[in-house]
């Protein structure tokens, strides 16, 4: 078993870490981006640059500033620029629409934004203005990366501007700042479809993820190519958070396509690959991949949907994988409850989330079982978030007075401390390692004049693992296509939401309480 070690109190801020892996890996690769290769004492005089430049920007202790763009160097620098200051990043999704977006900033009270302004073709700042022109974020908003755009400030721009500050009060800033502030606001929505910020420190990500790349072999002769995106936790903490620790040299990757991946695991001599199945699944079946030397490769995890136990094998066979995983956790959780252990067999892996990280507890609700063991899950730990931005409410709903979260995820647990996650009691499905909310998506639907009603359930699919079926009850004289819905959703809605069938109905079934019966539409999707 690995010595237990706590990097919360090592490292005790996320800006920290960088610091001390400048002194530890020096001129190692920190980052590597195409031709552009940038050392871990690069990586801490860029992060001071935009520690000086947060600060000089107005960005003060408690602050929250959005931060929306693809997987780059910038993101990092950016992030710890923020945090340096004392600053809390709300991380966005970059798929997601002007209201979505909106949303969350008014949520969190964002004060300043950085985003792209030419990611996909959307300049997020340009739509957020003509959206909602009275944002209180976007009085202040830097680039990120790429043209300035609608951005008052470009990138170079915004790092000039700390230019005057000495670099010890960038250190000072950096000093002040302990495992118990908060690092983060990451938003998932919940079953009522509205965003809630998931509060999270500097310390809970430390600990979480500094055991988890412990024990799954992180060194710093490592390279990372890194899919998830930066806004969730698999990308930033599970991602490049967790490499700094080690000294491993992070790729990060803005948009995942099989060809490309294949070419600069060969290239990089990457050797660490996370993500959902998908990924996967995409690189065993393109046609460059026998001619690629992916020999490389050592550690994997995945995680998010089911992952069947002939995945696992070929990952090991076909792809070269030394040590293949499977974790469980939900952003209440700092994205970490449970995780497999080098040396489990590939059944372990595939039907169960493994066993409980060190410090925290998990249980299945008391009373809530059935005979076959099965209920929801409950947390407890370090890793358990201190509660949802503004509202109270919520957070006394899902952690109780003895600090269990309740997951809202039904599950069971074996004779070996194994959890098996079985169904979600939120209804929420998960598409290609994208988590989707129902009550959200037909919250949205609904603003599509066409639609009186519309309920949405997961339903499988072969390659993303679920995708949305919408049942829809048209207005009355309303004509209506299942063409019309789809590209209404894809207008207004990010692409992992859109469902991906339509099925009319003249009513919603329901129980007494106008409930609508959702294992009644999944029973119509398999009869069809």
């Amino acid at each position: 078993m690995s010595q237990l070690k706590r990097y919360d109190e090592e490292f005790r801020s996320i800006p920290h870490v960088i610091r001390l892996a400048a002194r530890r890996f020096g001129d190692r690769p920190a980052l590597v981006e195409g031709e552009r290769r940038l050392s871990f004492a690069g990586l801490e005089a860029l992060m001071l640059r935009s520690v000086r430049s947060a600060v000089a920007l107005g960005i003060e202790p408690g602050d929250r500033v959005g931060l929306c763009g693809p997987n780059s160097a910038e993101w990092i620098v950016a992030a710890l620029g923020i945090q340096g200051a004392g600053g809390i990043v709300v991380p966005l999704n970059t798929r997601f629409k002007a209201g979505e977006i909106s949303y969350i900033l008014r949520t969190s009270g964002a004060k300043a934004l950085f985003a792209a302004t030419s990611f996909l073709g959307t300049d997020h700042i340009a739509a957020l203005k003509e959206a909602d022109p009275a944002l209180p974020a976007t009085a202040t908003t830097v680039a990120l990366p790429g043209p300035r755009g609608a951005a008052g400030l470009g990138w170079e721009e915004f790092l000039a501007l700390g230019e005057a500050s000495d670099v010890s009060a960038a250190h000072a800033a950096i000093d002040r700042l302990g495992p118990g502030d908060v690092s983060d606001v990451m938003f998932t929505s919940g079953t009522t479809g509205h965003p809630k910020g998931v509060i999270l420190t500097h310390g809970q990500s430390l600990r979480a993820y500094g055991w988890m790349s412990q024990e799954y072999t992180f060194r710093a002769s490592d390279t990372f190519l890194v899919v998830p995106p930066f806004f969730h936790c698999f990308g930033y903490k599970a991602g490049w958070l967790a490499s700094f620790l080690h000294g491993v040299t992070v790729v990060p990757l803005p948009v995942f396509d099989a060809g490309r991946a294949l070419e600069i695991i060969e290239r990089e001599r990457v050797s660490i690959l996370l993500g959902p199945p998908t990924i996967f699944h995409d690189l065993l079946d393109h046609p460059d991949r026998a001619g690629r030397d992916l020999s490389s490769l050592r550690v994997s995890m995945t995680g998010g949907t089911t992952v069947p136990e002939s995945l696992i094998r070929a990952m090991k066979k076909d792809l070269g994988f030394d040590i293949v995983l499977s974790a469980y956790g939900l952003t209440e959780s700092t994205a970490l409850v449970t995780s497999t252990r080098p040396g489990d067999g590939e059944e372990t892996v595939a039907r169960t989330t493994g066993r409980p990280i060190p410090g925290v507890e998990v249980r299945i609700a008391a009373g809530d079982a059935g005979p076959d063991g099965v209920g929801e899950v409950l947390v407890r730990g370090y890793n358990v978030t201190r509660g949802y931005w503004d509202d109270p409410a919520a957070t006394a709903e899902a952690v109780d007075p003895d600090g269990w979260l309740h997951t809202g995820d039904v599950g069971r647990l074996d004779p070996d401390g194994n959890l098996s996650i079985v169904d979600r009691k939120k209804e929420m499905y998960i598409v290609g390692g994208f988590n989707a909310y129902p009550a959200e998506i037909e919250k949205l639907l609904l603003g599509f004049g066409p639609v009186a009603q519309v309920a949405v359930v997961g339903v499988p699919d072969e390659r993303l693992g679920e995708v949305g079926c919408a049942f829809v009850v048209p207005r009355a004289g309303a004509e209506v296509t299942e063409a019309d819905v789809v590209a209404w959703a894809r207008e207004h809605m990010a692409n992992f939401k859109v469902p991906r069938q339509v099925r009319f109905v003249a009513a919603l079934p329901r129980n007494a309480s106008q409930k609508v019966l959702k294992h009644e539409l999944r029973e119509r999707f398999g009869s069809r």
